[in-house]
């Protein structure tokens, strides 16, 4: 983080510190660096503070690039106001950037309609490094667009944060402060001209003539720079105004630089928040969202963070300059006290969205963007490129001339627990989707493969059997409704992907003697990998009416369950996440995909955004669904155990949508998930092994489970397989390319 800090006064080191402060509450294991801007008055900084860098001296710049380097960070924050860096037009801070290759994120807090050149080329040249640019109001993302020429996509809108404190009644706090009782309009800020306050004073004569017990507060210490000029000349002459007008028993002046409780005291005080900025080109105020945050009725004039903030009638607005204005709307609003109170109600419960517990996590979302995107900064993106190819070396170590082989003992075939048709059914899927390794290979595999199922069909039952021991002999009359459900899955992509006719014929055939247990699933994974089944069937045999009936109607019941177990915080098909569940949403992107449904691709789409979000640690990496979090309703994911299979289907889910939406988000979630198996994942370890052929079968508290089963060795491979899809789809489409 590089910016100003406290205890240096101005608004934009209380902004920064109080960023840190936020990030680190709401992430304790983020380690963050503060870099502070010093300017030579003798701030002395606490330990928080990493180290400070002198505004006007070059050398410091480079030397404090060179620490950040050195340090480990992944990433930089600056908070960017052309008056702290030192230079022309604070170009300083240039010297810095070039000599740091981090993912750069730049909070912008002045953007200029019309910079000077030195301006002008110091924010083409910072923003032009910039992987993201964070702005607090439209108006300035408007500029960065046309004036700056930026891309959309790199901008952020976060509006300014703020404390979170209940609402109060006034009178709580103006008997702690001794206010008296009578009605208290506030202004704070750094007290420097140009902010209206002569105005404001102007106006209060008028207001006081209605309300004579009326008190005006001008909170907040001289500005700095102003002090170090004049003193407190300027303050004097707000003084000297007031007593012509007659108002010094209602015009007081807080001259202290306020703590953050003593500064929400006083907010909590008042009955009217006055900003009576002169000019509409203040694109930010802390001051303003401070308020709203306390639940502060507001007057304003319109300037552009006012006109945001206090759009919909969350404020009052008046003409720039005009007094008489001003003490119209705070008398029409002081006039009608229950109005009053119910519209700081509403305001206080518009602003929560700003607290800096949502602030932080909506920053920590552009730091994972930003992250992702640099390409520099890519772990995942560099293994996929080097790796993006299936391994079949690991599967067929796995597999003998029965069937591919359940589970492992550190990565020896452990032919104690057979074989089911889960694992045999995944590994034919693979083997006639994936045109990796040699063709011969994959051929003998998938036979052995097709065989296991064939041979699982129970005619009498009109089932498959799954579980077979290693003498050959089923250990089962029929399998669970999920291992049927996943053979008529593979039966479909075998069907629509495999390279040799009779294998296609031979899937066709056997799709429809085991399409009819489809009608009779009670299971939502069931009924997803079967809609996944028929999805496949329909793209290459868009004629298969019964298949397109059952499909209809699957939709038809998701949707239902959907509408069930909806909750305003659980938009999900059950009421407990548990395993693939990125399947069920798959299967409607899938099925709508193939029946030309929009609202069931939309319906897939969002509650796989949904899924993704709770699929996400607070640092920003894929956490999958953990195990022990299985079948409690309703509540947030645990952490553990971590299954190989969540991340596949995260990413198999991702491609999905992907065919039927343009927004770089899938790319940026698949991608996560991958990273998954690299060691971007809680733990910070890899589950593949080096040459990636195989994988260990999970992430526990204690670290990797050792063992090696058929399950994560495919779902490594699966992973691969629909990773080096998911970029062929955006090489075909460059324009809508993310950086990995």
């Amino acid at each position: 983080m590089l910016g100003n800090a406290l205890p240096r006064q101005c608004g934009l080191a209380t902004y920064t510190s109080h960023s840190v402060k936020a990030l680190r509450a709401s992430f304790p294991r983020l380690r963050i660096d503060h870099y502070a801007m010093d300017d030579g008055f003798g701030v002395t900084y606490g330990p928080e503070v990493a180290m400070a860098i002198p505004a006007a001296d070059i050398s410091s710049y480079v030397r404090a690039a060179s620490a950040i380097q050195r340090s480990g960070a992944e990433l930089l924050w600056i908070h960017h106001e052309f008056g702290i860096f030192g230079g022309a037009a604070g170009d300083h801070l240039l010297a810095l950037l070039r000599h740091v290759d981090l993912p750069l994120v730049v909070t912008l807090h002045t953007v200029l309609a019309r910079p000077d050149p030195d301006q002008l080329r110091v924010m083409q040249a910072l923003v032009a490094k910039a992987d993201r640019l964070i702005v607090m109001a439209r108006e300035a993302a408007r500029l960065l667009e046309t004036v700056y020429g930026v891309s959309a996509e790199r901008i952020v809108v976060i509006p300014h944060g703020a404390p979170d404190r209940a609402l109060l009644d006034t009178s709580v706090m103006k008997s702690r402060l001794r206010l008296g009782s009578g009605p208290v309009v506030l202004t704070f800020g750094l007290l420097s001209p140009g902010k209206g306050i002569e105005t404001a004073i102007q106006a209060m004569p008028r207001i006081v003539s209605k309300h004579p017990e009326l008190l005006y507060l001008v909170v907040g210490a001289t500005h700095p720079v102003l002090l170090r000029r004049e003193g407190e000349a300027y303050r004097e002459r707000l003084k000297g105004l007031a007593a012509e007008l007659g108002l010094q028993e209602h015009v007081r002046f807080v001259g202290d630089f306020l703590e953050d409780e003593d500064l929400l005291d006083y907010l909590q005080a008042a009955d009217v928040y006055l900003t009576p900025y002169p000019g509409r080109e203040q694109v930010t105020s802390g001051t303003l969202a401070y308020a709203l945050a306390m639940g502060r009725p507001v007057v304003s004039t319109p300037y552009i963070h006012a006109e945001e903030a206090l759009a919909d009638g969350i404020g009052t607005f008046v003409p720039f300059g005009d007094s008489d204005a001003i003490a119209s709307a705070i008398t029409d609003l002081l006039n009608d006290p229950l109005s009053l109170s119910a519209h700081a109600r509403r305001i206080w419960q518009a602003a929560r969205s700003t607290i800096w517990e949502e602030n932080a996590r909506v920053v920590m979302d552009v730091f994972c963007d930003a992250k992702r995107g640099h390409p520099t900064a890519i772990t995942t993106g560099q293994a996929l490129a080097e790796n993006k190819h299936v391994r079949l070396e690991g599967i067929a170590a796995m597999t003998d001339d029965v069937g591919i082989i359940q589970h492992s003992v550190l990565g020896v075939p452990d032919r104690r627990n057979g074989y089911c048709i889960d694992d045999n059914a995944r590994a034919l899927k693979l083997m006639c989707e994936t045109r990796a390794g040699d063709p011969e290979e994959r051929r003998r595999l998938a036979l052995i493969y097709a065989a296991f199922i064939e041979h699982a069909w129970n005619d009498e039952r009109g089932r498959f059997r799954n579980f077979m021991g290693y003498d050959r002999q089923w250990l089962e009359e029929e399998g669970s409704e999920d291992s049927n459900g996943r053979t008529l899955w593979t039966l479909g992509h075998v069907l629509r992907s495999a390279p040799d006719d009779f294998m296609r014929r031979w899937a066709r055939e056997l799709f429809d003697k085991a399409l009819p247990l489809a009608e009779a699933m009670q299971s939502p994974r069931a009924i997803a990998f079967t809609m996944l089944g028929m999805a496949a069937v329909l793209e290459v045999e868009p004629g298969h009416e019964r298949c397109r009936a059952l499909l209809r109607r699957s939709v038809d019941l998701f949707t239902r369950l959907l509408a069930d177990a909806h909750r305003p915080s659980w938009p999900w098909f059950e009421i407990v996440l548990s395993y693939d569940n990125a399947r069920l949403s798959q299967a409607m992107i899938e099925a709508g995909r193939v029946l030309q449904d929009q609202a069931a691709i939309d319906l897939g789409l969002d509650t796989l955004r949904w899924l993704l979000g709770k699929q996400r640690a607070p640092e920003g990496h894929f956490r999958p669904v953990g195990t022990e979090s299985f079948g409690k309703p309703f509540e947030e994911p645990a952490s553990f155990d971590q299954q190989p299979l969540e991340a596949t289907a995260t990413i198999e889910a991702c491609l999905s949508a992907r065919r039927c939406d343009a927004d770089p988000v899938w790319m940026a979630a698949a991608s996560k998930a991958f990273g998954w198996f690299a060691g971007d994942n809680d733990l910070a370890m890899p589950l593949a092994n080096e040459d990636r052929t195989l994988c260990y079968d999970g992430l526990t508290r204690d670290g990797v489970n050792l063992n090696r089963g058929a399950e994560s060795i495919l779902a490594l491979q699966m992973a691969r397989h629909s990773m080096a899809a998911l970029m062929a789809e955006y090489e075909e489409r460059p324009q809508l390319a993310v950086v990995l």
